[in-house]
């Protein structure tokens, strides 16, 4: 099954890659290896939304906030690979979730982007993963995730 055709299927399109907003580059190839930078929940370069976890925002609003970050993402990795296809594994997640003090649901808010990483890849989606929360996140981000990602040489 094509990764691709898979993302047609859930009914996704894959945004524009979307461009740094300091000095760093969205991915570093090191072998069969991709290492992404930090990725935000952004639109055409806006945020969909700012905001801590449980003070402005619910669980729901950040596993939302997750999947546009992972949709984000996705699009960096198409760009650097030439194709969702040509991934083998996705190896990592790293997700920094602004929380209020006392919010300790960080693991069900980075789901939202893990589900959708196995509804696309199947059981090359499945990862190992840490969910972290952060006082405060770029430009108010509720949520930061970094990828490692086994490609195809």
């Amino acid at each position: 099954m094509s990764y691709e055709n898979k993302l047609n299927e859930l009914g996704l399109m894959l945004p524009v890659p979307p461009k740094p907003v300091a000095t760093y580059i969205p991915a570093v190839r090191v072998g069969d290896l991709l290492f992404l930078s930090g990725v935000l929940p952004s639109r055409d370069g806006q945020l969909i939304m700012t905001g801590k976890l449980g003070q402005a925002l619910s669980i729901e609003q950040g596993m939302e906030a997750a999947k546009v970050a992972i949709l984000n993402a996705l699009a960096i990795i198409r760009s650097e690979a030439g194709s969702l296809d040509r991934v083998k594994r996705i190896v990592k997640m790293v997700g920094h979730i602004a929380s209020a003090p006392g919010f300790t649901d960080q693991p069900q808010v980075l789901n939202g982007a893990s589900d959708l990483l196995v509804a696309i890849f199947g059981e090359a989606g499945r990862h190992a993963r840490v969910a972290v929360g952060a006082a405060e996140l770029p430009r108010q981000a509720p949520v930061e995730i970094e990828l490692i990602v086994q490609v195809m040489s």
